[in-house]
């Protein structure tokens, strides 16, 4: 059985205001075109499709297109819904699409059913699983102990009842314990997310998604492919890549990745504002139509600097200095300041610069509840 495990399209995403839809087409193109060379047995969709729970309709329209195509190449398809999709949304109309073998999760309802194919060594039950919360499971199994996000997989997975006789494989969004995290994943409250490995002991492969990095668990067994484009500069340096999984028999798995090139990197470069605007340096460099972070090393601010670059860059993101006064803490990055904190620590400060005092204890409890009950809903 051979897969192709993608995740985290997040198909409709800005990235610092700029709209990644088209860079977001000619990607999915080149993934056609590599399951036209591999040609697999299914593709697996672990999560986070759109990038918010209501898309653009241009986003929707977009993932339509990509499930036709697959469609018509007469494939197995399994889509989940990630943290930010609407499962709801997701879900419609599933029933009709597995005639024509596109499969999307449901809601959760306290069980999940496998679909059943067949290959040369026989059965493989695909279970698809989508992003749950303590509470989507505890809904349904109040007489358990669920606290955390371990707790609910687990009960999740126990009520599957797996043979572990037979091949299986799981497809589902979650944050498992020691993943390498990016900029543009979603920080939870309080890093409460975590979930064990050992939750996943009975299948032979795990197709994550929710971590935008391509890395193995421990193995290659438990595998987050990561996002096929670059979504922060921290991933400037990240290959972005699909992963090829080949179950044969039981136990004889292969993972291998096939690198994905895009219509527009994204890049980091520094230096003297002078230099970066040189003809010769922006010709030897192929940086006019890449996606940009330019930190000017000047020690003197150069005005409408952003401005000015972007007449030569006209992709530029992002903006800052190095130099002695940034460096001797005179200068804040304020985005990579907010973007590092967590919602409540983001309040916490909120609260403090308008009440000259910290949050006690339990107005922080309160908040944490609060946050909590908000993303259940819209997330």
């Amino acid at each position: 059985m051979k897969c192709i495990h993608l995740s985290d399209l997040h198909i409709g995403k800005r990235v610092n205001e700029f709209s990644m839809l088209e860079d977001q087409k000619y990607i999915l193109n080149e993934i056609l075109k590599i399951i036209d060379e591999e040609k697999p047995d299914a593709v697996l969709i672990a999560g986070d499709v759109y990038d918010r729970s209501v898309p653009s309709g241009e986003a929707v329209q977009l993932f339509d297109e990509f499930l036709v195509n697959l469609a018509e190449r007469e494939l197995e398809v399994f889509v989940i819904s990630g943290n930010h999709d609407s499962p709801e949304r997701l879900a419609f109309g599933s029933k009709l699409m597995e005639k024509s073998g596109v499969h999307l999760s449901e809601v959760y309802g306290g069980e999940v059913k496998p679909v059943v194919l067949q290959d040369g060594f026989g059965k493989v039950n695909i279970y698809m699983l989508p992003f749950i919360k303590p509470a989507n499971v505890k809904r349904f199994y109040p007489e358990e102990e669920i606290v955390s996000y371990t707790d609910a997989l687990k009960i999740a997975v126990e009520r599957m009842e797996i043979n572990c006789e037979e091949r299986n494989i799981i497809i589902t969004h979650q944050f498992v314990t020691g993943a390498s995290r990016s900029e543009s994943e979603e920080i939870s409250v309080g890093g409460t997310d975590n979930v064990d490995a050992a939750v996943f002991d009975g299948f032979d492969y795990v197709a994550l998604g929710h971590i935008h990095r391509p890395q193995n668990m421990g193995g290659e067994r438990i595998r987050y492919c990561g996002t096929p484009l670059k979504y922060s500069f921290s991933e400037a340096g990240h290959q972005k890549s699909v992963t090829v999984a080949e179950l044969k028999r039981k136990g004889d798995l292969s993972v291998r990745e096939i690198p994905l090139v895009p219509l527009r990197d994204m890049k980091e470069i520094k230096g003297m504002y002078e230099d970066i605007t040189l003809k010769s340096y922006y010709d030897k460099t192929s940086l006019t139509e890449d996606y940009l972070h330019i930190t000017l090393t000047d020690e003197e601010d150069v005005p409408d600097a952003i401005g000015k670059l972007r007449i030569i860059y006209k992709n530029l993101m992002k903006l800052d200095y190095d130099n002695t006064r940034t460096r001797s803490g005179g200068y804040i990055d304020v985005e990579a300041s907010v973007e590092a904190k967590t919602p409540i620590e983001l309040f916490s400060d909120f609260y403090e610069a308008q009440n000259g005092k910290p949050m006690s204890d339990k107005q922080q409890e309160y908040m944490n509840e609060l946050i909590e009950r908000v993303w259940e809903v819209e997330i």
